[in-house]
């Protein structure tokens, strides 16, 4: 974790403290149903929670020390446990092995770490959307292959964005519920030592699901899919961000990253005002996505389990989830900030001399009586000329002014074909399919 890409909430989710408070809520539930079901004292088990209603420190200093010795985290965490509870911690663990602790406990982080990520999600929805209807009707061109095609509204660029974020959301809720499974079931995952009830009773605490059939390892599919959700999610930051930095360019400049006063672009050129934030966006994408594929390769563990996939969870939670929540929450800035200038796309939309009518036009002269391959041949070598022109000649004059063309369409017709706002007429309709109600 790089503490230049992380935020309080998230980090807090993969400190020691609150991995070590996770550990004891998972043996402590465990020592209640065990009471429960009369296999330890109910003594024992009261005992134990009173220590713990004192809110006692966790003292992470003094488990490191004792695992330095007994080279093993969690009975380092039991063995410290003893030592400030006495006699009774030796009911903590009975017929439960180390994958119980950690792999519950894993589960409840990811599922922490995935609620915040939602919440994330959610905001940068709300912005989405109003930025959205700012400029339902701003006109701008539409490209392909970065090339002007026909023209769009900036309101419609990034209604596409929110509906690809809303998708994001219900993936990342499932891979939330997917991964929140809880096992207590002993070593190789039969219960020999251990009731299922007490399985169901930790995981109706800490709001888990039952895992159906461990391995004394949860399986690591649930994992994988949920990293490959965290890349899914980070490649539309990636998406909406590069847009960003293309309409920022210099020979473009529709829109642009706000530029706060006292900032500066580069220690050279003190001219610059470049697009680093989702430059920084573009690179918190590729690291997120990175995190997926050994997430992927620890599917295959050896037999009942091995721990090739301990030291890979160890990086890949706390990096993926506070990495993306970064990413989330300043795309969410970049967004609401974001300086966008309607002039320059029209004035954009413009300079090409009425090449994105060309389509119109094409299908006009179908509709009069010409076959497709003689309407293509006659818009096309106008527009060719206006291309060549850089702009400077008019598809309308040029059409207008082409006998083979006017002999099919009357100049008022052509004319017809080069209004704008022709495009814009499905805009409503699509708003109420992304949104849901009308605009």
């Amino acid at each position: 974790m790089v503490p230049r890409y992380a935020r309080p909430r998230m980090t807090a989710i993969w400190e020691p403290e609150n991995r070590y408070r996770i550990w004891f809520e998972i043996e402590a539930h465990a020592l209640d149903a065990m009471a429960e079901l009369g296999i330890v004292p109910k003594e024992g088990a009261r005992k134990i929670w009173e220590w713990w209603a004192t809110e006692p420190k966790i003292d992470v200093e003094r488990i490191d020390e004792i695992e330095a010795v007994v080279k093993h985290d969690v009975i380092a965490f039991l063995t410290w446990v003893a030592e400030q509870v006495g006699p009774e911690a030796r009911f903590l663990h009975q017929g439960m092995t180390s994958s119980d602790v950690l792999d519950t406990c894993l589960a409840v982080q990811l599922k922490q770490a995935g609620e915040l990520l939602v919440e994330d999600v959610d905001a940068l929805l709300a912005v989405l959307e109003r930025r959205a209807r700012e400029h339902k009707l701003t006109p701008t061109i539409g490209r392909s292959h970065g090339i002007h095609a026909e023209p769009v509204t900036f309101g419609l660029k990034l209604a596409q964005a929110y509906a690809e974020f809303r998708r994001n959301r219900s993936r990342l809720a499932e891979a939330c519920a997917d991964v929140a499974t809880c096992a207590i079931s002993g070593a190789v995952g039969t219960f020999a030592n251990v009731d299922p009830r007490v399985e169901a009773h930790v995981a109706a605490k800490l709001g888990l699901d039952i895992e159906p059939i461990s391995t004394q390892v949860i399986p690591r599919d649930r994992h994988a899919g949920y990293f490959a959700t965290l890349a899914v999610v980070a490649s539309s930051i990636e998406r909406l961000a590069t847009e960003v930095r293309h309409l920022q360019r210099t020979e473009v400049l529709e829109a642009e990253e706000y530029f706060s006063p006292g900032q500066k672009g580069s220690s050279a050129m003190p001219h610059k005002r470049n697009p680093v934030l989702t430059e920084n966006l573009t690179g918190l994408a590729r690291m997120v996505r990175g995190y997926a594929m050994p997430a992927l390769e620890n599917v295959a563990l050896w037999h009942e389990r091995d721990i090739s996939h301990s030291s890979v969870e160890r990086f890949i939670g706390p990096d993926a989830t506070i990495t993306l929540d970064f990413a989330l929450a300043r795309l969410t800035q970049v967004m609401d900030k974001l300086v966008v200038y309607p002039e320059r796309m029209r004035k954009n939309l413009d300079r090409m001399g009425g090449l994105v009518h060309s389509q119109r036009v094409l299908l006009a002269l179908t509709q009069a009586g010409a076959s497709r391959e003689d309407s293509y041949r006659l818009v096309q070598r106008n527009a060719m000329k206006v291309w060549e022109s850089d702009g400077a000649l008019s598809l309308l004059e040029l059409l207008k002014s082409d006998p083979e063309v006017t002999a099919l369409l009357a100049p008022e017709r052509i004319e017809a074909e080069f209004d704008l706002d022709y495009h814009f007429k499905n805009v409503d309709l699509i708003f109420e399919r992304v949104f849901g109600r009308p605009a």
